[in-house]
């Protein structure tokens, strides 16, 4: 199982990509970060994935940035769960 994807939920709307991965930065080596969009709109979903270079690296980013403040929401971070199958 892949430790090193997490999910980020309560995003504020105005984060992108970029924002996402320079905020997982400060916890390790960011592979990739993604804000889920509408397919519609175009629009911030509100969460999104972030893949770290190491499990010890994605602990150490939920241990430290759960909860955290981020333009006044406070995100949630834990390792990702597989997808269920549809």
């Amino acid at each position: 199982m892949n430790n090193r994807k997490l999910f980020v939920g309560s995003l504020p709307w105005a984060i992108d990509d970029a924002g996402l991965a320079q905020l997982f930065a400060q916890a390790g080596t960011v592979v990739s970060a993604q804000v889920v969009k509408d397919r519609e709109t175009g629009r911030s979903r509100g969460f999104g994935f972030v893949e770290m270079s190491s499990d010890e690296e994605a602990q150490n980013a939920v241990k430290n940035l759960n909860g955290t403040d981020v333009e006044g929401r406070k995100i949630v971070v834990n390792i990702a769960r597989p997808r269920e199958d549809r």
